[in-house]
């Protein structure tokens, strides 16, 4: 897992320099066909890449945007009119059999299709019509962490480019998307997160939290907590937080606050004001420090839409020696395996 994670800037890299034609082909096909909505379908870690391009969805290209439950065809065998249309399937394996029935699915109703996988000879790359290779090379842990990073910035590069209509990403995004290796080096060279797991090695559970684009690293950031410490780890976005489960929060719960420096970030300053009211043990991931946290994992202040490529580092890192401090193997966990077929 420690090797997995160093490698990501590495993989961005790769990605921006040689990912991006065939992303911007894809997308230009996409902008032609003008799909009426976008629909995402994935499981696990990719589920949290899949609500993360949700958001892009409808913020930067307006289009309304949902989550595919692959139960509503694999186990009711129920058909919706996906006509008009997008469907993209996002698996790091491309391995798990109902995604590739939503997929079939999706076609038969008229859908344009995509799959998003880190293998590009799947079942799934090959059930649908198009496909795109997230190239972040092998993962040896279980527990997904270049892979997601690989998913989030190639949805982000192919939502930018069906929104110039042409495919190819603007100037100024391309520049902010070149600078995102170097920074996220910056981030993994800072040791804090190892420092970190040790204070919360007898943490009993976790709750995570962040609004927008921070919410798909809460539940990404809870996922690697489980998966690899066994802790039982809450995700809800900032607003959910305050509609009851904040009773649960006190100085014996730590909870991870994405909290960004856009709106998604502003929008935390309230969940966090009342969180310092349970004297909960806040560490914020962020730019900047802010009242009431216990601690902050650094990240620098970049647009939401990169910080949740960046930010979910730092909490990766945490998860990883969290997991060593508490004697549990972060490379194997119990009862896991790299392909989860479900159906």
């Amino acid at each position: 897992m420690a090797a997995d994670i160093v490698e990501q800037p590495e993989v961005m890299s790769g990605l921006l320099d040689h990912g991006r034609g065939d992303i911007a082909a894809v997308a230009a096909r996409i902008a032609e066909c003008r799909p009426r909505s976008i629909v995402f379908t994935a499981r696990g870690t990719s589920d949290h890449a899949a609500l993360y391009a949700a958001y892009l969805t409808e913020i930067r290209l307006g289009l309304p945007a949902s989550l595919a439950s692959p139960s509503v065809v694999t186990v009711y065998d129920s058909r919706p009119d996906w006509s008009d249309c997008l469907v993209i399937a996002v698996s790091q394996s491309g391995g798990s059999p109902d995604l590739a029935q939503v997929i079939a699915a999706a076609r038969a109703t008229g859908a344009l299709t995509l799959a998003v996988t880190n293998n590009p000879s799947s079942p799934l790359a090959d059930e649908a019509e198009l496909h795109l290779d997230v190239r972040a090379g092998q993962e040896r842990a279980v527990a997904a962490t270049k892979t997601y990073t690989a998913e989030l910035l190639t949805l982000l590069m192919l939502i930018e480019g069906i929104r110039t209509g042409t495919g190819r990403i603007d100037t100024t995004e391309a520049a902010a998307l070149a600078e995102l290796p170097e920074l996220a080096r910056d981030v993994l060279d800072d040791s804090f997160a190892g420092e970190l797991a040790g204070r919360y090695r007898f943490a009993e559970r976790f709750v995570t939290t962040g609004r927008g684009y921070a919410y798909p690293t809460a539940r990404e950031t809870a996922l690697k907590l489980m998966e690899t410490s066994y802790l039982p780890a809450l995700a809800f976005s900032g607003a959910d937080l305050l509609h009851g489960p904040l009773a649960m929060t006190d100085p014996g719960v730590p909870v991870l606050a994405v909290v960004g420096s856009g709106p998604g970030g502003h929008a935390m300053w309230n969940v966090l004001a009342q969180l310092g009211r349970q004297r909960a043990d806040v560490v914020v991931v962020g730019a900047a420090d802010l009242p009431g946290q216990t601690a902050r994992l650094r990240t620098p202040a970049v647009d939401e839409r990169l910080a949740a490529i960046l930010d979910i580092l730092p909490l990766q890192q945490l998860a990883l020696h969290l997991a060593l401090e508490r004697g549990e193997n972060p490379d194997a966990p119990r009862g896991l395996k790299k392909i989860t077929e479900t159906m």
